[in-house]
């Protein structure tokens, strides 16, 4: 083995997000707004990361696909839990 760890295995590090996020939708329609706020921004996000990436600068493109990951991980988070639907037998 050469002695590094998984990817897998490492830390997590929080991702500051960005000024001007999407706040918690408020207006009782499921977070439908809120994810596809947080969609458009992960494209945006997605679309510097490429124009980054082809002038060079890697580690700064390497950042902002992972905090576009973090936005639709959020996004997907948004909407009802399939968990909660389902009864337990008893």
């Amino acid at each position: 083995m050469n002695g590094l760890k998984p990817t897998a295995t490492l830390p997590r590090r929080a991702v500051p997000h960005p000024v001007g996020s999407v706040s918690p939708a408020s207006n009782g329609n499921g977070g439908s707004d809120q994810r596809q706020s947080l969609l458009a921004q992960a494209e945006r996000l997605n679309q510097q990361a490429r124009q980054t990436a082809e002038l060079g600068n890697i580690e700064a493109s390497a950042r902002l696909i992972l905090e576009a990951l973090d936005c639709e991980r959020r996004a997907g988070g948004l909407g009802p839990q399939v968990l909660q639907l389902i009864k337990p037998r008893g």
